[in-house]
């Protein structure tokens, strides 16, 4: 549990609301206090003026403090403090209790709250809530008031975040958590596994990368299995009629004739090339696949490959041409290799092209690439098949016909050779209308 995600999250966004929420009531706090106490401050200056402004008048009138009393008992009421008023050598002349009258004013009392001068010569001290007398705690009784709800609010808004997160981690990791349920029933096995992704956020893109995946689990689970019987059918074909022979020989029904010799050949020879192109697939799969590079002429590759299919094509009845751009540069390839390329893509043509058909090599320059392309005119590949042409085994054929298609490991060498080459290899194809295979080959660098 301290380990899951979901509780991680959670103590790290409450972590985040109780110092955010905290700092804010906090700072809140010293804020309104401080901004409280200069209004306060502020406001009581403009008091003691107004005070001393009206004592001084006072006194201009009268010439002495006579009388006084009333009126301070007046500025007692007004300000809710208690106010006492000194002559200028320090007596009491007036307090709005009445009870320090004629005393002499206090050593702890600090500096009087108005000064009154007359002449230059000062006549008079206000003194407006003196130390040993505690004012109304109006003031204070506002800063806790205020404090207080600060505090009452903040605590609210905590843990109204708090719900918010419980409800919000539950939404988000809510997919993470059917993402790991899925992913443990793909583990045990289960590859229809699959989760709703109804978002078009990061879950949501995760969730759908998620279903690709398991699409293509399922996909290479197939072509695993499909493999498995493709090879077995395979190799069943020409060890069934190599046996055959063989008991034909050992039981005398046939002679060991030159014919049967050869047949005996061709099916060894058919399952040496199968055992090779497994073993040449498995090694480009792995990336071992040895390559000896070398500046090539193009022109003179895919002569070699025309040459050597051009006998099955002339019997086909299917033409070849040949249209290379001029003054293409030389490649950095291995011609052993891409010749092997070029031969397995004009088979291909050859098998899916009825006569009077053509086959066409073109190549051009683009960039730093040599663009090769082989198109033929046969009966095309549907759209649902198009996609995995270049997969092992795979035809589109499901016959498994060898005379539609081979084994289904040419193409699949082919994309491992281009790509060992760093170069790319697609393929663009219309039912009835024929076939394009085109690669890129990397320019020599001379």
């Amino acid at each position: 549990m301290f380990n899951s995600l979901r509780f991680r999250l959670l103590v790290a966004l409450i972590l985040v609301v109780v110092v955010a929420v905290g700092g804010i009531a906090l700072i809140s706090t010293r804020v309104t206090t401080r901004t409280f106490q200069d209004y306060e401050h502020h406001r009581g200056m403009m008091r003691d003026r107004r005070f001393e402004g009206f004592l001084a008048m006072y006194y201009v009138r009268r010439g002495d403090w006579a009388g006084v009393q009333s009126e301070v008992e007046r500025i007692g009421q007004i300000t809710g403090e208690r106010v006492l008023l000194a002559n200028g050598e320090g007596w009491i002349v007036a307090d709005s209790e009445g009870e320090l009258i004629e005393q002499h004013i206090g050593q702890d009392w600090g500096a009087p709250s108005a000064l009154i001068v007359q002449n230059g010569v000062p006549v008079g001290a206000l003194y407006v809530g003196i130390p040993d007398w505690s004012p109304p705690p109006g003031g204070e009784g506002f800063l806790v008031s205020v404090n207080r709800t600060s505090l009452l609010v903040a605590v609210v808004a905590g843990l109204s975040a708090v719900l918010l997160i419980l409800g919000l981690s539950r939404r988000i990791l809510a997919p993470v958590e059917a993402l790991t349920t899925a992913a443990r029933r793909m583990e045990a096995g289960d590859l229809s596994q699959r989760v709703e992704a109804t978002s078009s956020d990061e879950i949501g893109d995760l969730a759908r990368a998620f279903n690709s995946m398991a699409d293509g689990l399922a996909r290479l689970e197939e072509l695993r299995r499909n493999m498995t019987a493709d090879v077995a059918h395979e190799l069943r074909t020409p060890l069934t009629s190599i046996r055959g022979y063989l008991e034909a020989l050992q039981d005398g029904v046939v002679q060991p004739e030159p014919r049967i010799i050869d047949a005996l050949h061709e099916e060894a020879m058919l399952l040496n090339r199968l055992v090779d192109d497994l073993h040449e697939l498995a090694l480009a799969e792995a990336g071992q696949l040895r390559l000896e590079r070398r500046p090539v002429n193009l022109a003179g590759v895919v002569g070699g490959a025309v040459k050597a299919v051009r006998h099955r094509a002339e019997g086909a009845g299917i033409g070849l041409r040949i249209d290379l751009a001029e003054n293409l540069p030389l490649v950095d390839v291995d011609p052993q290799r891409i010749g092997q390329v070029l031969r397995n893509l004009l088979d291909n043509g050859l098998t899916h092209t009825g006569s009077g058909g053509e086959i066409c090599i073109a190549a051009h320059l683009s960039d730093k690439w040599v663009e090769v392309s082989v198109r033929d005119t046969g009966t095309g590949i549907a759209a649902e098949d198009l996609p995995y042409v270049f997969e092992r085994f795979y035809r589109a054929d499901r016959s498994r016909s060898r005379a539609t298609g081979g084994a289904g490991l040419g193409l699949a060498i082919a994309r491992q050779v281009i790509q060992a080459h760093g170069g790319q290899i697609e393929a663009q194809s219309k039912v009835g209308h024929g076939t394009q295979f085109t690669f890129t080959l990397p320019v020599a660098e001379l």
